[in-house]
């Protein structure tokens, strides 16, 4: 096993968080990246596209020991707070990246290096001059295409109807897809993993919206 090299991860803020371990240095990633390296071995990554408060991340992480976990978060406090309480939760299985996914999986991600894609409650961007910043586009799917592993997944969930609507477009025009069920996702104590938006809006008991997809070769 090799050992982390202490350039690769953050650093305690004064008086804020402590992302010590967890919160990679954009500066001494590699290009491409090295997630052997990163993570010290060779187990499958699964990666987080917007983690927010990394409520999804934690339990996850903590349900699958066994599998490597990458969080991106494009806001800097949600990601730095996040990288926080992974290290208070003492969970050695995740690191996150302050980065935007659009910039950064098709530089940074090497093919076929991801074993699943999480993105849950993308910000919709509602009016329609604002369309364009979605982050669920034809050019980030197609190069999630291409960093998933044969057989690996795409999981998309959102609360908002025209937003799916739109995902649906993208997935059904990215080629090497195939529509799969959406698998559930477990915590420690086999409850259902959720994220902060999910339990708000369960609770607001609004529809949530699923896509998921499997890459074939």
């Amino acid at each position: 096993m090799r050992s982390e090299s202490p350039k690769h991860l953050g650093h305690k803020l004064p008086g804020k968080w402590d992302t010590t371990g967890v919160l990679l240095d954009e500066s001494a990633v590699c290009c491409p990246m090295d997630l052997a390296d990163v993570f010290s071995n060779t187990r499958p990554v699964e990666l987080e596209i917007g983690t927010g408060k990394g409520t999804f991340l934690l339990e996850r992480a903590r349900a699958r020991p066994e599998l490597n976990f990458l969080g991106i978060e494009y806001a800097k406090a949600y990601c730095y707070y996040t990288a926080d309480r992974i290290r208070r939760a003492g969970l050695t299985n995740i690191r996150m990246l302050h980065a935007d996914a659009t910039g950064f999986v098709p530089k940074y991600l090497c093919d076929s290096s991801i074993w699943r894609v999480h993105v849950y409650f993308p910000d919709p961007w509602p009016k329609r001059r604002h369309h364009r910043r979605r982050s669920v586009q034809i050019a980030l799917v197609t190069e999630i295409r291409r960093v998933l592993r044969p057989g690996g997944q795409l999981l998309i969930v959102t609360d908002h109807l025209e937003y799916f609507r739109h995902i649906e477009h993208v997935l059904d025009n990215v080629d090497g897809f195939l529509p799969i069920s959406f698998p559930q996702m477990l915590d420690s104590t086999h409850g259902s993993v959720g994220t902060n938006f999910e339990r708000k809006y369960i609770a607001q008991g609004r529809a949530f919206f699923h896509a998921a997809v499997m890459k074939y070769v």
